[in-house]
């Protein structure tokens, strides 16, 4: 393990904070090291840099903690009860905003939205007085943290919100002072999407009809908004398809902007744009085989600093050459680890700086380009030694369609490859989403239970571009399923995989894949885990239809459903009970928003009528993650006894 002390020494030119990593034998790690978490995670600097905020976990609750700097005094605030915290972000150097989400119950008259929906709040805490208060319309508004412009002094806000689940979104500026309102547009028929330019006018609305979307737009605040053009999803033009745009931003006073679109390539890359006549001008940054997946302007708004896209891993191409140059050395100071600028002051005086690698949890460092110094304050898991941890590959292999299938292996340390069992592990989503180099402590436990673990990010995975993306619309439950099958075929056919020792576990979509994985190919799997898995598609989409959008799709029956329509229910786990002949390790926590604790209600008593070979396990305070350290730590140890009955390694 890590020592907790810091000392210093001289790499390339920073004098930097380092723990010395002790070298330890491989053996089995306790459940309760894999379960620990650091004190700090996610820290972000207040614009002055006299502050920073972050999240920590204690005894199930999640906390804001606001420390400052300068005299290393420190507060902190706990969430409100029976929500997950989504996202916080400072507004000005003396205010934190912060979003939860939580499950509410619906007593409608609209029965075919459901009995539940998921609501979103926001809130800001005060870190003079130490205060907290909510910031929007009155509770109750099912989105209310759409932010479409934050002044850089924290005075307002534009909010893209809806007054209730019937109505469309409208826009408001909001005083952060007072909480009061102001609405800057109203709602317009089927405009699901404004976006403001750097100033804070709102210049643009997207209307998303069936095979087509609408642009609204205006040069002014003071002008109406006239349709100019449709974005066409799909209007074939000698057998083209016409490019997809994501990722809008607006220069004030211009009508010029930049875009993410796959005009040219069937990948997004960056572009500049004119909003007027909409038309794609000169690219500005692509990947020659990944999708930028997003872009950053500086702190005004006028200039690129940096875009992002993800092949083996998640990359940064700098346009600033200030922060170019830094990574250069900060990359040469940490060898083996990816190394991002999550954090920085207005004056780039100081940033955070975090380090992770597929061994190591990861470390937070506070950086001082001038001083040429960088120490080490926190870090993620620093009971977790890289040096044993096992080692994840970057792969490919071949679906039985021809379609290549990017995946991540993990092999267990210290053994042979060969004829070893097998735990695969779908990512959740699906759509638009994928597994990455991230460290993984579930992955990591697992290899080091001897298992191989494998990571395919199938059909329909974010960042591969559009024709990958579109081979998975409509294929939930089929051609995405084939995709695991054939990944386990290939482990297999390598002689690494004995065929008859192999097991399905996911979270969320990855928890649904497992439990559809046993139910449909009892053959291969020998057992299933799944954690927050949706078990019945239909109703999950009755309660939150945003939950496959993705920025290929903002129409979700079309990429659920795809060409032929499709019936949910053939490839929903509680509709096909009958058919399931494998055990089951059903998790869920009760405060699920994301997916509601229904889904695994509805499941259980589907197994239990029919005597299942089924664990079922709740936990009563937990969402649609683990906050809690004897949660996390019980989840392993309930997924261990699982496996060692029915697929020991």
């Amino acid at each position: 393990m890590r020592a907790s002390h810091l000392f210093a020494i001289l790499i390339f030119g920073l004098n930097i904070g380092l723990v010395q990593p002790s070298v330890a034998a491989v053996e089995k790690i306790p459940t309760e090291i894999f379960a620990a978490e650091g004190d700090v995670y996610q820290p972000k600097l207040s614009p002055d840099g006299s502050q920073m905020v972050y999240r920590q976990n204690s005894d199930g609750k999640s906390y804001l903690t606001i420390r400052s700097l300068s005299g290393g005094k420190s507060f902190r605030k706990q969430m409100p009860e029976d929500t997950d915290l989504n996202w916080y972000r400072w507004a000005g150097n003396d205010q934190v905003l912060f979003s939860v989400s939580s499950l509410k119950e619906y007593h409608g008259p609209r029965t075919y939205l459901g009995d539940e929906f998921r609501q979103v709040e926001m809130y800001l805490i005060d870190t003079n007085s130490g205060g907290s208060r909510f910031i929007g319309l009155e509770k109750g508004a099912p989105d209310g943290d759409n932010i479409l412009h934050l002044d850089h002094d924290g005075r307002f806000l534009l909010l893209e919100t809806r007054e209730s689940i019937y109505k469309y979104p409208s826009v408001y500026k909001i005083d952060l002072a007072t909480n009061q309102a102001e609405q800057v547009v109203k709602e317009q028929m089927k405009v699901w999407d404004w976006i403001a330019d750097n100033e804070g006018t709102v210049r643009m609305g997207l209307s998303y009809r069936a095979n087509s979307t609408l642009v609204f737009y205006r040069r002014t605040g003071d002008s109406p908004f006239k349709r100019i053009d449709k974005v066409k999803d799909k209007k074939v033009v000698n057998d083209e398809q016409e490019s997809l745009l994501d990722g809008f931003n607006i220069l004030a006073g211009s009508d010029d902007g930049y875009v993410l679109s796959n005009e040219k390539t069937g990948r997004f890359g960056l572009y500049k744009f004119n909003l007027l006549t909409r038309e794609i001008g000169e690219k500005v940054f692509d990947h020659d085989k990944n999708d930028v997946t997003r872009f950053s302007l500086s702190d005004d708004g006028t200039a690129l600093e940096a875009a992002y896209y993800t092949d083996s891993r998640d990359r940064i191409h700098w346009f600033d050459e200030n922060f170019a140059g830094r990574q250069k050395i900060l990359d040469r100071s940490l060898p083996g680890q990816e190394v991002w600028i999550s954090s920085s002051t207005r004056d780039k005086s100081k940033m955070i700086i975090y380090s992770t690698s597929p061994q190591d949890p990861g470390s937070y460092y506070l950086y001082e380009p001038a001083a040429k110094k960088m120490d080490r304050f926190a870090g993620v898991n620093d009971r977790i030694d890289p040096t044993i941890m096992a080692e994840t590959k970057y792969e490919t292999y071949t679906a039985r369609d021809g379609t290549k299938i990017p995946a991540y292996v993990t092999l267990p340390k210290g053994q042979n490859a060969a004829k070893l069992p097998l735990v695969i592990m779908p990512h959740g989503g699906p759509y638009g989403v994928r597994d990455t180099m991230d460290f993984d402590m579930e992955v990591q436990f697992l290899a080091n239970r001897g298992y191989v673990v494998l990571q395919p990010n199938f059909r329909g995975s974010g960042s591969y571009g559009e024709s990958f993306y579109k081979l998975g619309e409509g294929q939930m439950g089929r051609s995405m399923q084939d995709d695991l099958d054939d990944g386990m075929d290939w482990l297999v056919e390598r002689g690494i995989v004995d065929p008859q020792r192999v097991c399905i576990v996911g979270s969320s979509y990855g928890g649904y894949a497992a439990l559809w994985g046993a139910t449909r190919n009892p053959e291969r799997y020998r057992c299933a885990a799944s954690f927050a898995g949706v078990t019945d598609f239909n109703k999950q989409l009755r309660y939150d239809r945003q939950f496959f959008k993705s920025r290929y799709s903002k129409k979700w029956r079309k990429t659920v459903e795809g060409e032929d329509d499709f019936d949910l229910d053939d490839v929903s786990p509680v509709r096909k009970v009958d058919q399931l002949r494998r055990p089951i390790l059903l998790v869920h926590g009760k405060k699920d928003s994301r997916v509601p604790y229904s889904q695994f209600t509805l499941y259980k008593e589907k197994l239990e009528d029919r005597d299942a070979d089924a664990v079922f396990v709740t936990y009563e305070e937990e969402g649609h993650g683990l906050k809690d350290f004897e949660n996390r730590k019980d989840w392993l140890d309930q997924l261990e006894q699982f496996l060692e009955k029915h697929n020991p390694a």
